[in-house]
């Protein structure tokens, strides 16, 4: 037996139910001014009671909108990108937009014009380009930009003086993880980083290298090995680095996900975590805390990457007339300390 198909509350029923035109009823939905505060509360009213869920198709024709926000990405794979991401629909959702999602078959893909035209093509009014800095990938996706491209936001990239870019404190937060460990009297410290073309890999091994020189500790290739970030190439990098480095009796490694390498790897050869060996990590993982031992870390705002660039998006395609793209945005780390270091 088929189904009946209940009939669809429009705007024109709560118009009808609360005695006003369509148009007031649009200005409430719409969060306009000019209503009365009775009137406001009776549409809003009628609007719960009937079940009326606005078109978002219906205000883009009204309103020769597409509230739809482009965001390209590459290695979804990767913990970093899809939290940032996360972030990003998260924002997306709370500020009436939709978001259409392009992924780069590889981190350098040497021409994005056609994912850019894609994009527009669905008329999205920004792009948020979040495929993390590796090698020349973000200049090269500048310089191919069109002219007609919409508001564009960077992501974990160099800063631009024509574009809005919003990046991570990766060297201060390094510098942060080394010089506690040297609090802590850990002076032959070691460090995995994951690989060296990435813009956050060569922050945060400068910002472990600059300490370090500051007390006077020699830094060389002697005590430094290179992860891709997974946890099995921070295991393999450990092992690498304690053969060259024996003396080592602290280690940063580079993301946490390679700092339960050193930890799987410290277990199963009887190297005591903390007591031989300090280990602190970098994103501040959920599982970081359940880590054995529990993982000091550095915090990585990844999901308030994201939030932010909607929020920066959204500034140049609603606010001021008078903004002016090229502003260099910075999210702080912080670290926390927890039984790894103690």
């Amino acid at each position: 037996m088929a189904r009946q198909r209940v009939p669809k509350t429009t705007i024109k029923d709560i118009a009808q139910m609360c005695k006003v035109s369509t148009q007031t009823v649009s200005r409430v939905i719409n969060n306009r001014p000019d209503v009365s505060p009775d009137t406001r509360t009776a549409v809003e009213k009628a609007i719960a009671e009937m079940g009326y869920r606005p078109s978002a198709l219906a205000r883009s024709l009204v309103q020769q909108r597409s509230y739809t926000l482009g965001v390209i990405l590459a290695g979804l794979r990767y913990v970093g990108v899809s939290q940032t991401l996360n972030g990003i629909a998260e924002q997306c959702e709370a500020s009436g937009y939709a978001m259409f999602v392009k992924e780069l078959p590889r981190f350098d893909t040497p021409n994005i014009v056609p994912v850019v035209e894609a994009l527009m093509a669905h008329q999205v009014e920004g792009i948020i380009f979040a495929a993390p800095e590796f090698n020349e990938n973000v200049k090269i996706a500048q310089s191919q930009l069109p002219a007609s491209v919409p508001p564009i936001v960077f992501l974990k990239s160099q800063p631009n003086p024509n574009y809005d870019t919003i990046n991570v404190e990766n060297y201060n937060g390094a510098k942060k993880a080394v010089e506690y460990l040297l609090s802590r009297g850990r002076r032959q410290i070691g460090l995995i980083t994951g690989p060296i073309e990435w813009l956050e890999a060569r922050q945060r091994k400068q910002g472990w290298e600059d300490t370090l020189k500051s007390v006077g500790v020699e830094v060389t290739s002697r005590n430094w090995s290179i992860g891709n970030w997974s946890s099995a190439s921070g295991e393999s990098a450990f092992a690498e680095l304690i053969q060259k480095y024996p003396e080592m009796d602290a280690v940063f490694a580079g993301n946490d996900q390679m700092a339960l390498g050193v930890l799987h790897y410290a277990h199963k050869n009887g190297i005591r975590v903390p007591a031989d060996l300090a280990v602190i990590g970098f994103d501040d993982l959920t599982e970081a805390a359940y880590f054995t031992p529990a993982l000091t870390t550095i915090t990585h705002p990844l999901r308030e990457l994201g939030i932010r660039a909607v929020k920066t998006i959204l500034e140049q395609i609603e606010g001021t007339e008078h903004h002016q793209p090229g502003r260099a945005m910075t999210l702080q780390t912080e670290l926390i300390v927890r039984d790894s270091t103690s």
